[in-house]
């Protein structure tokens, strides 16, 4: 019953958060960027302040998933560092913590690109 109940969990808090991304879209004038660079921030945010482990040990899946849990990496990457290098540490922490869902986005974006046909929205 324990696994199901952290399922249940997971889906509830990733569904919040994909609510709360489409409401937004929805209902303002916002850009789907700049809902993304928010939730990104927020990520960031919550990682800043020491909340984010506690939301992500509750969640699981739901909250490191989604963009929010990529700002989280970010900051984490930085924030250890900084520790680490010093200042240097951050421009150089966020990038070698989140390399690889970076490069995995490259790679999975070129090969749709040859697959697909783009076209803008009328």
């Amino acid at each position: 019953m324990s696994i199901f109940l952290d399922y249940l969990w997971v889906f509830l808090v990733g569904g919040l958060v994909c609510m709360i991304g489409e409401i937004l879209i929805i209902t303002t004038n916002i850009t789907s960027a700049r809902i993304l660079v928010t939730f990104v921030l927020i990520g960031v945010f919550l990682e800043a302040i020491g909340v984010f482990d506690y939301i992500s040990a509750f969640a699981g899946a739901g909250i490191n998933v989604p963009i929010v849990g990529f700002g989280a990496s970010l900051a984490k990457g930085a924030i250890s560092a900084v520790k680490t290098q010093g200042i240097l540490g951050i421009f150089t922490g966020g990038l070698v913590a989140t390399a690889g869902g970076i490069a995995a986005a490259v790679v999975f974006a070129f090969v749709f690109a040859l697959i697909f046909r783009s076209h803008t929205k009328k």
